[in-house]
């Protein structure tokens, strides 16, 4: 994989590829040239058939992600053409992260803000340390923030504590968080590296076909019912009970052993 800047960071562990975000002198800060790195990275852990699972995390202990890089606001958002560019390289790394059909985990330490914070909520499974402070200061700069934004954050913890979150642009900690339903789990520093791995086995275990199918059910039934594909899904299904690992999955059972599926 070829990439155009260093402030991003790809690698494959097993079942697993990481997606690091690589800027630790701003918090990793997410610029364009990051964003313009996302589908690269995402795009090629979705055609890799030994990639199960996906993980995203921030280089260094300080930050996941901070935000957007603040700094290229001038230069990048300041007229209706910059504006537009920008927008376009969000829609890309936004796309990437819909087409991704793998699970998806944002292992969060430190600062969680803005932008930062949608991006975990592309995740799946959010794993934050005890340390993680999370907010979205649009308020507080001025800025014009999109439905979208608004929406995800809205879906994930209701419109009571999206209010809070929102107007007041404050920051808050991982207590709040795990409250209010932004993460899923939240667990002390010195653990955080070793729950991530032990979810990230565990579903790199698991026959692919079939979760892969479990994931996509899980998107379908937070839409509309007249919004829901359920015919592809019963596709999936088939092909879930004409698999070999179907077949290893009942051996290995009866034979009390670990299946070895293969996502055939």
């Amino acid at each position: 994989m070829e990439l155009t800047t260093d402030k991003m960071i790809s690698r494959k562990e097993g079942g697993a590829g990481w997606m690091i975000f690589n800027n630790p002198e701003r918090r990793n800060a997410l610029s364009m040239e990051m964003q313009q790195a996302i589908p690269v990275i995402l795009n090629d852990f979705q055609r890799d058939p030994k990639i199960r699972v996906v993980v995203m995390a921030g280089a260094g202990e300080k930050a996941f992600v901070s935000g957007a890089d603040i700094s290229e606001f001038e230069k990048r958002r300041s007229d209706p053409k910059s504006i537009a560019e920008f927008d376009r390289i969000s829609a890309d790394a936004n796309r990437a992260y819909a087409n991704l059909e793998k699970p998806l985990i944002a292992m969060i330490r430190g600062f969680c803000m803005g932008g930062g914070l949608l991006t975990a909520l592309q995740a799946d499974i959010r794993v934050a340390s005890d340390d993680s402070v999370f907010g979205i200061p649009a308020a507080r700069l001025g800025l014009g923030y999109g439905f979208g934004g608004t929406q995800k954050v809205v879906e994930t913890v209701g419109a009571a504590a999206a209010r809070e979150i929102l107007f007041t642009g404050g920051r808050f900690p991982a207590t709040d968080a795990l409250r209010w339903g932004l993460v899923n789990r939240v667990v002390p520093a010195a653990k955080l590296d070793s729950t991530v791995k032990r979810i990230t086995d565990a579903i790199s275990e698991n026959a692919p076909l079939t979760v892969n199918l479990l994931r996509a059910s899980i998107v379908e039934a937070t839409k509309e019912p007249t919004e829901r594909d359920l015919q592809t899904l019963e596709t999936m299904v088939e092909a879930c009970f004409t698999s070999k690992d179907y077949i290893e999955g009942r051996q290995a059972f009866m034979e009390k052993r670990r299946p070895q599926f293969r996502g055939q």
